[in-house]
């Protein structure tokens, strides 16, 4: 492996003594909450940056190619160090909870949550799903003690999944793949009619001056909780 950063060593050595544990307890502090898909994000990253031993500096060394937006993406990010800020994220809106960790040579390990594990974890886990039905899915209106009560399960099974093989939990394929180039640094203009500064690719040319998407009242990209939408 390379030289550990610093900036991570908490992470770091979590990784280096596989404690799944600790990486979970980690990822809460970004994610706001225990789930079973957090978890499963821990798991597969933790495998990824194994296999392919590296460490993380945040420097595009190692890009992370995420299928999903979901829980599964915060204990990725947590464990490989990518994200969108450090530009070593990668987000293709496919609906899949998958992700290929690379290194710049193109070696790579995508891991895909197998279907049959997916498919099973309602009848694992009956009484969490239902009350995620109920006041999430659904968005039915529930008792405070429901809420808790599906935190609280929610915990158990984050920590009991951990304890699931990887290989029982997805499917593991190494290939070598052509990675995104680094990430390349635009100027910035000022918009003619805020004064905010906007990175120029962004910008919208009228009447020769530059404007803002807002200031411009121009279509865009959103990135929520459906996907990427375009407004």
């Amino acid at each position: 492996m390379n030289k550990k950063n610093d900036v991570r060593i908490e992470v770091e050595n979590m990784i280096e003594k596989t404690d799944l544990e600790g990486l979970l307890k980690k990822s809460v502090e970004l994610h706001g909450h225990f789930c079973n898909f957090l978890a499963y994000g821990i798991i597969a990253g933790l495998y990824a940056v194994k296999k392919l031993g590296v460490f993380s500096t945040g420097m595009e060394e190692i890009i992370a190619i995420l299928e999903t937006n979901n829980c599964f993406s915060d204990g990725i990010q947590m464990v490989t160090g990518c994200s969108f800020g450090n530009n070593a994220l990668v987000y293709r809106d496919y609906g899949k909870t998958a992700v290929t960790v690379a290194k710049r040579d193109g070696h790579a390990i995508r891991l895909v949550l197998d279907p049959v594990f997916e498919d099973s974890r309602g009848k694992k886990y009956p009484e969490v799903y239902d009350l995620f039905y109920k006041l999430v899915a659904r968005r039915e209106t529930g008792l405070p003690e429901e809420y808790g009560r599906m935190m609280e399960l929610f915990s158990e099974m984050s920590f009991e999944e951990l304890g699931t093989p990887v290989k029982k939990m997805f499917w593991i394929e190494t290939k070598q793949i052509k990675l995104p180039e680094f990430a390349p640094i635009f100027d910035s203009v000022k918009c003619a009619k805020c004064g905010e500064n906007v990175m120029k690719t962004r910008a919208v040319k009228k009447n020769n001056k530059d404007f803002c998407i807002p200031c411009a009242d121009a279509s865009f990209y959103e990135l929520n909780g459906a996907g990427i939408t375009y407004i």
